[in-house]
């Protein structure tokens, strides 16, 4: 039997307490919780140098475009994440570039160095074909099969971006190095390990993010060009409408907004609505003849009259009159009449 988890009363509250402990203090407690005491004085003390010296890690093309902005469930190529690196310093190197060491036992990875996958799966290498977690984790990244010649991976795979991944570098750099290249750096936030993600955009690959960091936001000219065949249908549909409204014609206004709120959709869409609710009406007749109740559907909204009204009309006439005008009780009874095979 299946069982269930019940929580009490403030359980939400506990389990949002540990979310926020868990992204404040990411892998630094080693699998042991701190207790109330180390958890404040963690936070007193590596909190401000961390939101001072915050480093931001992403993946970057020749273009100066950042394909892959690292968060903190982020693989390095040694298939640890980016939480499990060296990601906090009381005072920033000043050494380039900044290695961030893989803090994970046993680990030989000397510094962070993203990967891509193809979909779900790891990319293969150029040279032997092998995948890239067939390599080692340390700076030379030779492979690991037996027999294998290929002293250091590289692989062709295309990025989004239209380069290969050879093309791409793995860039580690502090705030101020980033506004210098005019790349966003967003807020500065407590929590560990946080890379380069700087709002929901980061998530999504740099041909698709309108900012700095990707492709950049729409001119004025774009965003303010006439709507043409080429736009969205609901856009065309309300043209008139829009260029009213962006008129500013005074008290119209909200006229107009309300038009377009009450719009009902017709045509396409109204017919798909009556098909659909045909269908369903058909599904429901089988299940009641499967069950052997009678149908009892009603005529046609379009004038129509169904196959269940049809024969239930026709049978009303049997009842009353034959089908050639004369009384049902005068044919009752008497067999049907032969036919000679001839007209």
């Amino acid at each position: 039997m299946a069982e269930y988890l019940k929580l009490g009363p403030g359980a939400g509250e506990s389990i949002d307490a540990y979310l926020e402990y868990r992204r404040i203090v990411g892998e630094d407690d080693e699998g042991k919780l701190f207790t109330p005491d180390e958890y404040e004085n963690y936070k007193r003390t590596v909190v401000p140098a961390r939101m001072k010296n915050r480093l931001f890690v992403s993946w970057t093309s020749p273009n100066g475009w950042d394909c892959k902005l690292i968060g903190p469930e982020t693989l390095c190529f040694c298939q640890h994440r980016y939480k499990q690196h060296k990601t906090d310093f009381a005072e920033l190197p000043s050494e380039r570039p900044i290695l961030l060491p893989c803090r994970a036992k046993g680990c030989r990875c000397k510094y962070y160095n993203y990967v891509p996958l193809n979909g779900s799966q790891p990319i293969r290498c150029t040279r032997c074909k092998h995948y890239s977690d067939d390599h080692t984790a340390d700076p030379s990244h030779t492979c690991k099969k037996g027999g294998c010649q290929c002293v250091s991976f590289k692989s062709s795979f295309t990025c989004s971006c239209g380069q290969p991944t050879y093309a791409h570098d793995t860039i580690v750099e502090t705030k101020e190095e980033r506004q210098a290249r005019g790349h966003p750096v967003g807020h500065d936030v407590p929590y560990a390990a946080m890379g380069g993600l700087t709002g929901f955009s980061s998530l999504a690959e740099a041909y698709q993010r309108l900012d700095d960091s990707g492709v950049g936001a729409p001119s004025e000219a774009f965003l303010n060009q006439p709507i043409g065949a080429s736009d969205h249908p609901f856009l065309r549909m309300h043209a008139s409408t829009l260029n009213q409204i962006e008129a500013g014609r005074g008290s119209q206004t909200d006229a107009l907004t309300q038009k377009m709120a009450d719009f009902k959709m017709t045509g396409t869409d109204a017919d798909m609505d009556y098909y659909e609710m045909r269908y369903q009406q058909r599904l429901k007749e089988e299940k009641m003849r499967a069950r052997g109740v009678p149908s009892s559907r009603p005529v046609s909204k379009r004038g129509l009259p169904s196959s269940s009204s049809s024969s239930s009309s026709s049978s009303v006439v049997t009842k009353g009159h034959s089908a050639r005008g004369k009384p049902a009780s005068a044919t009752q009874g008497k067999p049907p009449s032969k036919t000679t095979g001839k007209r």
